[in-house]
């Protein structure tokens, strides 16, 4: 399943491409990219445990970028 998400107060690309590598390792995730320029995650994932999956990603995003939330 692949899903496309806003981000709100990503604030620069270095901590976008921590996030992306951080996203990729998790167990399920295909593939992901986030852009620090259109503020978007793009989310391919196992579509059985999507919403576990999604619950991690935001954790990964917290770690790196404590204000930055997604927004479905």
């Amino acid at each position: 399943m692949k899903k496309k998400f806003k981000l709100q107060d990503l604030d620069c690309a270095n901590c976008a491409a921590k996030m992306e590598d951080a996203i990729k390792k998790i167990p399920g995730v295909s593939n992901a990219s986030v852009s620090f320029m259109t503020q978007k995650l793009v989310l391919e994932a196992d579509e059985g445990r999507f919403e576990e999956i999604l619950k991690e990603v935001a954790s990964v995003c917290a770690k790196v970028e404590p204000d930055c939330k997604i927004l479905m």
